[in-house]
């Protein structure tokens, strides 16, 4: 196939394809589109200055963040006037994310700051309260479905692509002609726009898999290898066809999958090697029998395990980095080495965290979690996770009467890059009581009783790994997350980590009722019974599991078919 083919054989193929021209700007992680097109046998020239643009073959303007904050970027490198002249002129060009975001005219996240203004139309919000009914997580984030009945979409409009935004682009009579595919999430929205040569999508390629990478192919072909663009309009499959109640068939809406995410905590072992390991309970070490203390879990390599992962069929891949190497993460290069190699070779979702924060290097330099977490993204990061630094962050919130700073390491992330790029990683202990009030803690009734036989439990919040408990519960740590910018909840149990006997649905379910973020189950199961159990009595759209993919005791792809058995939506 393409893709198994050498690049040689690659660029053969599409016909001796000439070089494409990358407008890194800064807005995240652009290492992901350059892997995707190094795969994809392109030679890539960056973008310098404003007189390149004019010159490009065919453009490719990625971009994650805010709306506002890219524009800036833009405005500072004297980009914007060139990049409007390109776009309109209808040259080759191909937008991701931001970057098709970035073609309208505004965006509600930033008011008053104008767009590029090629595209009629003002980007906004996705509603929590869809005027079609329910509730939505929003970021809307995870695989979704594109519809199309453009001769491009031919072999992509049945298979799920990768979204991560809160904010969406919605059809006019202005801009309907430059539609080329729309998702539903809630109600409709534009997720790919085409006019003549000009393409962009609101969801990733680069992170959306094989298929994804297809795409990106198919759009490189249409522009730069004499293909025509099509104006076929091909007959959609009888099964993405439904009567309407006006009468005519349409497209089937589309559907959100439940995400399977394989996690993989990173340190060194005892002789220095840079390995996988798990832990029961948060212990990662082996139970010696001599009293000694135990050596690290080895469960393998991370690059490898990673690849391994991604083949699989796992939507996302998590790396936990629970090193020595922590203490100066923006230097870590073990870890940046692991993300830079994972990255040429997984185009799905890549999350890392450990140790993000402010901190003072032995020479004396202060590093910023800002810093921090732009190493991580120009290493191939996707996404980072923040836990320690997002407990101190929640603790202050609730200190300052509920008021932001915009000094935390969550504003300042969330505002660069986005709020989607920023996860907060929740490590929780049950601390069991008798009575259903408490002075300072949100208290639930459980159905699992303490060692006391009580019959009421609060969700305590702990730092350094677990290894230290705060007096701060979950409850008030997402509601401030949420307030402060975060994008998403990973979810953990200290209690049910290594345990094998299903997530903590208890917790799940209290914090999913406290937040409209997307919330990530963590820790616990055992079974493909567990995750669909999962999905069945709580709102979340992920579960994330570690030991039982390492040990090969379920593999990913037996938990997929048993959700698709049991009627839940999975990327399969």
């Amino acid at each position: 196939s393409f893709l198994a083919a050498s690049p040689r054989r690659r660029i053969a193929y599409l016909k001796d394809m000439p070089e494409v021209h990358l407008l890194d700007y800064g807005a995240g992680n652009v290492r992901s589109i350059r892997n995707a097109l190094h795969a994809l046998g392109c030679t890539i020239i960056d973008i310098k200055k404003p007189e390149d643009i004019e010159d490009a073959k065919l453009l490719i303007f990625p971009g994650v963040g805010a709306f506002g904050a890219a524009m800036k970027r833009l405005e500072e490198f004297k980009l914007t006037d060139a990049l409007r002249s390109y776009v309109k002129a209808r040259k080759p060009f191909l937008g991701v994310c931001l970057g098709m975001q970035l073609l309208f005219e505004g965006s509600t996240e930033s008011p008053g700051v104008k767009g590029l203004g090629v595209v009629p139309g003002i980007v906004s919000k996705f509603d929590a309260k869809p005027k079609s009914g329910g509730m939505l997580r929003i970021p809307h984030m995870g695989w979704n479905g594109i519809r199309g009945d453009d001769a491009l979409l031919s072999d992509t409009g049945s298979k799920e692509v990768y979204f991560v935004h809160s904010y969406r682009a919605v059809e006019s009579p202005e801009n309907k002609d430059w539609i080329l595919s729309r998702t539903d999430y809630g109600d409709p929205f534009i997720s790919s726009i085409r006019k003549g040569l000009v393409f962009a999508m609101q969801f990733h390629p680069e992170k959306s898999g094989k298929t994804g990478l297809e795409l990106v192919r198919k759009v490189i072909s249409v522009c730069l290898c004499g293909n025509k663009p099509s104006t076929k309009m091909l007959k959609p499959k009888t099964n993405s066809m439904v009567e309407s109640k006006e009468g005519p068939k349409t497209l089937r809406k589309t559907k959100m999958c439940n995400r399977i995410i394989a996690c993989l905590d990173v340190r060194s072992n005892d002789d220095g090697d840079l390995v996988v390991t798990k832990g029961d309970c948060y212990d990662v070490r082996e139970k010696s029998t001599d009293g000694k203390r135990g050596h690290v879990r080895n469960l393998g390599k991370p690059v490898k395990l990673a690849q391994r992962y991604y083949v699989e069929g796992a939507d996302e891949i998590t790396f936990l980095n629970i090193t020595s190497f922590r203490s100066t993460p923006a230097t870590d290069k073990p870890m940046l080495k692991v993300l830079e190699e994972t990255s040429k070779n997984v185009f799905v979702p890549l999350t890392i965290g450990g140790g993000i924060r402010d901190y003072k290097d032995a020479n004396g330099k202060m590093w910023t979690a800002l810093d921090v977490a732009g190493a991580y993204f120009r290493a191939g990061a996707d996404k980072i996770s923040i836990g320690s630094d997002a407990v101190r962050a929640g603790i202050e919130w609730w200190k300052n009467g509920k008021k932001p700073t915009g000094k935390t390491s969550i504003e300042q992330i969330s505002y660069v890059y986005g709020a989607q790029a920023v996860v907060v990683s929740v490590d929780p202990k049950r601390v069991y009581v008798n009575d259903s009030k408490h002075p300072k803690h949100s208290v639930i009734k459980t159905t699992k009783p303490g060692p006391n036989g009580e019959e009421y439990v609060w969700f305590q919040c702990t730092t350094a790994g677990g290894r230290k408990g705060e007096d701060f519960d979950v409850a008030a740590l997402v509601v401030a997350m949420e307030a402060l910018g975060a994008g998403e909840i990973l979810l953990n149990s200290i209690d049910c980590d290594g345990q094998r006997q299903g997530y903590d649905l208890e917790l799940i379910n209290m914090v999913c009722n406290l937040v409209t973020l997307p919330v990530i189950a963590s820790s616990g199961a055992g079974t493909p019974q567990h995750f669909s159990e999962l999905f069945e009595k709580t709102t979340s759209q992920a579960a994330l599991a570690s030991g039982i993919f390492h040990r090969k005791q379920v593999a990913i792809e037996a938990v997929k078919k048993h959700l698709q058995d049991t009627k839940h939506p999975v990327r399969y």
